[in-house]
């Protein structure tokens, strides 16, 4: 029963903390428009809230791999994300657009925590025989936190106004903080290990004496010098350069195929949906989990057909290009998930899925900024471009991946 009620715990204090975290940005977008009037200044703020995650993933994730109680830290966390929300929007207008940028900017290197922190946590939650059906389950809750989280974002702020569409999204984070703070102690490994990955001897856990940047350098480490790691970090990141150009195409696409600009959300929704769906089916049947090297790679491929299909730029390809999307995304960030659970040595756990969220946050906020000159010059070639990346990044991956050992991965 106790079990039970961790793994419930998990799942839904997961699904509510992104929900929330995807509901923020552009309810600080639509904040930021509705009190300046400078769609710059909104932009900014968003930009401010996601660039900075490039430095706090690898940061926050030594500090949970230190913490005897990392669901405590995990907590913190998550309280002082949804505070510095509301006090984003408290200073909207009152202070300086850099102080507010400021704020924004350290708000930002907490992002990670949501994601990856959170995630790292799983093996001390379920046991080996589980693993593979719920890491497909924890995909689905991001899955199901970019479908409700923008569409909450635009219905708040159009019922009550934008700023309450900010505070609805702190609160969202706020729920979330006593899942977090009940997860697992993790005194024992977890269930399983792969077998080391050529570094020197390491404690079991990090050490408070050990320097910070010593145990960053050792993480950094840990992911360049396990191929099966680097290469599914490496293909993850440059994934989500596409991606980040697909989503700034999105109101493009609404505006030129089918005369408004908000309907390209519904194309980012179909994503959303056939990415649950898909990561449903993976739950159900974890047996097509056993070689996540391989779904990781198909999916990126998917995803560069999706965007090709998209580039055509009529109304019943492009629909069929955000289903085809979502049956590639789904699946290939579950697989990444099974690839660094299997991967990442037990004492730089967290590290590695705070550091890969936050390579993946980054390379999102640079495909959506290359989007601007592209789209400005030609929308067809924008979202070319964004196939070509998916097809380098499923290419760069290389042929096949880590066996599976005995005992790993059983369904």
């Amino acid at each position: 029963m106790r079990k039970r009620y961790a793994i419930r715990s998990y799942v839904v204090g997961a699904a509510v903390a992104r929900t929330g975290d995807e509901m923020s940005g552009p309810a600080l977008l639509l904040a930021g428009l509705a009190i300046t009037g400078s769609a710059f200044t909104a932009t900014l703020l968003l930009a401010g809230i996601t660039v900075s995650a490039a430095v706090g993933g690898p940061v926050f994730g030594v500090l949970l791999d230190r913490s005897p109680r990392p669901g405590r830290l995990l907590a913190v966390a998550l309280g002082a994300y949804a505070s510095a929300l509301v006090l984003i929007l408290l200073s909207i207008g009152r202070v300086p657009v850099v102080a507010t940028l400021l704020i924004a900017a350290c708000a930002g290197l907490l992002g990670p925590a949501l994601s990856g922190g959170w995630t790292a946590q799983l093996p001390y939650v379920v046991g080996e025989k589980d693993l593979p059906r719920f890491t497909a389950l924890d995909a689905m809750t991001f899955n199901a936190a970019s479908l409700l989280g923008p569409a909450a974002a635009g219905a708040v702020a159009g019922a009550v106004g934008a700023p309450a569409g900010v505070i609805v999204s702190a609160t969202l984070i706020g729920t979330a903080v006593p899942a977090a703070w009940r997860l697992p102690v993790p005194s024992l490994p977890p269930p399983f290990q792969p077998p080391p990955a050529p570094l020197p001897p390491l404690p079991l856990r990090p050490s408070a004496r050990t320097p910070l940047t010593a145990d960053i350098r050792a993480g950094v480490r840990a992911i360049v010098r396990t191929p099966p790691l680097a290469r599914a970090t490496a293909v993850s990141a440059i994934s989500c350069v596409g991606q980040g150009m697909f989503v700034a195409c999105s109101p493009l696409l609404g505006e030129r195929v089918f005369g408004a600009a908000g309907h390209g959300v519904l194309l980012l929704s179909g994503v959303a949906v056939s990415a649950l769906s898909a990561n449903a089916v993976l739950a159900r049947c974890p047996r097509l989990m056993r070689r996540p090297d391989t779904v990781l790679r198909c999916g990126t491929l998917v995803l560069a057909v999706a965007f090709l299909l998209a580039a055509t730029g009529r109304p019943v390809p492009l629909i069929v290009a955000a289903l085809i999307a979502g049956l590639g995304e789904g699946p290939q960030l579950a697989a990444l998930f099974a690839v660094r659970h299997r991967e990442a040595p037990e004492r730089l756990r967290a590290q590695i899925f705070t550091t890969g969220a936050s390579l993946k946050i980054t390379a999102f906020a640079l495909g959506a900024t290359l989007t601007a000159p592209l789209a400005a010059h030609s929308l067809p070639a924008t979202l070319l471009t964004a196939a070509v990346i998916q097809a380098f990044a499923a290419l760069s991956y290389g042929r096949g991946g880590r066996r599976k050992s005995p005992g790993q991965w059983r369904a």
